[in-house]
């Protein structure tokens, strides 16, 4: 399993947070709309779970785990392309895998300096920007030539971000998607 090397700037307002990217170097990459499933391993394992995620052009299968919720590099990451979003989702069913959340969020990629900086879009919860590096040295000196340092940031998940940061058991949600233009979020509660 690979290290993840990155820490998210929670609540950013985009508008202002581009134009920072931009006069720094930045170049926009790409945009889109992430879905993805995530599954519970079978027996359950604390911290560790199965995600598939598709952005319409690229579909991984990704077993994650988070070690240190604390470090830069403390969630390690096994994964793979696969081909079809829905066909992996049906052989995961037919493996006994079934899932426990599906979610959506809007995601645009910039890239500054070998460093990818994703602003991502949730239901409920305000805009927030992940920093992704290389190294550590990599990630922190791209936070510094936006004008942030590690007391700005936090190294939590997207599960942690909602429960810690914002009250909400993402873990009770069992579809988390947008609907229509307006990004209003449609829940459906797990029983």
């Amino acid at each position: 399993m690979g290290k993840e090397k990155e820490v998210t700037i929670l609540d950013i307002n985009e508008e202002e947070f581009v134009n920072k990217l931009l006069k720094n170097g930045a170049v926009k990459q790409d945009e889109f709309l992430q879905r993805r499933y995530t599954y519970d391993f079978n027996p359950v394992k604390k911290n560790k779970w199965i995600r598939l995620r598709t952005n319409g052009k690229k579909t991984t299968l990704t077993i994650k785990e988070i070690k240190d919720k604390s470090a830069i590099d403390g969630t390690m990451e096994l994964e793979t392309v696969v081909d079809d979003f829905d066909v992996m989702n049906d052989i995961l069913n037919e493996l006994g895998y079934h899932y426990r959340n599906y979610q959506e969020n809007y995601r645009k990629i910039y890239l500054m300096d070998n460093v990818e900086i994703s602003i991502d879009s949730w239901p409920l919860i305000p805009t927030y920007a992940e920093v992704e590096g290389k190294s550590n040295e990599d990630v922190i000196k791209a936070l510094n030539k936006l004008g942030y340092t590690l007391n700005d940031v936090t190294t939590l998940d997207v599960t942690s971000i909602y429960n810690e940061i914002y009250n909400i058991d993402l873990l009770k949600i069992k579809e988390l998607k947008f609907e229509g233009s307006n990004h209003e979020s449609m829940l459906e509660y797990n029983k």
